[in-house]
């Protein structure tokens, strides 16, 4: 069963996690690292639990997700994986991030993308695939049944919902995908999104101004 480390990092408070399970295997998601400070916090977080990176997952491609994918593939020699759909949005970034003040080292690209559905594993784990668009055009958010968290990127926050105002995003779609696909979840699931407090799939059936 994976334990979950988060990290707020960036001007965007963007939650970067670590999941990690007893085999000392973990994997680096979103991670938005940007000063020094914030990649010393996680490298150091990996050092002192004996952890060893083999995994690096993109819920998405915006700027915040992505800051973080040079220095995690300079530190670990990992490649990210995240859906194919996103590669235009990782791409924009190299154009946009310096308009809007970003020191941006531009992300390695993958290997292999991650498909809509299916699983991956490292150490004792395995994560399914949830593809989520609505925020972004090929959003994936990764669920470990297991500990019944929810690695959620973009898709639903406490009392919220990811914006659909930027490039490739749909409202409606998102408000699908949660709908149809997130609240399938059991109601005592633990939702770690990409930014702001963790929540639960129940909570947020009951409470969420937005659904």
């Amino acid at each position: 069963m994976a334990n979950v480390q988060s990290f707020v990092n960036n001007p965007y408070q963007e939650n970067t996690y670590i999941l990690f399970d007893d085999s000392k295997e973990c994997v680096i998601i979103d991670p938005g690292m940007y000063t020094a400070a914030e990649q010393n916090t996680v490298v150091n977080f990996i050092k002192e639990n004996g952890l060893k990176p083999v995994l690096l997952l993109n819920t998405h491609c915006h700027v915040d997700h992505v800051l973080g994918n040079r220095f995690v593939f300079d530190q670990y020699g990992l490649k990210p994986k995240f859906h194919e759909g996103e590669s235009e949005t990782l791409a924009a970034v190299v154009a946009y991030a310096p308009a809007m003040g970003f020191r941006y080292d531009a992300s390695p690209l993958p290997d292999e993308f991650l498909p809509e559905t299916g699983t991956i594993s490292f150490g004792n784990t395995n994560i399914r695939l949830i593809f989520a668009p609505g925020h972004s055009p090929a959003h994936l958010c990764f669920y470990d049944e297991g500990a019944n968290i929810l690695i959620g990127g973009d898709v639903l926050f406490r009392n919220s919902i990811g914006r659909t105002d930027l490039p490739g995003g749909n409202h409606s779609l998102l408000i699908k995908n949660i709908e149809e696909k997130l609240f399938l979840l059991p109601d005592d699931c633990t939702v770690y999104p990409g930014h702001g407090p963790e929540t639960t799939i129940g909570y947020e059936k009951q409470h969420n101004p937005y659904l």
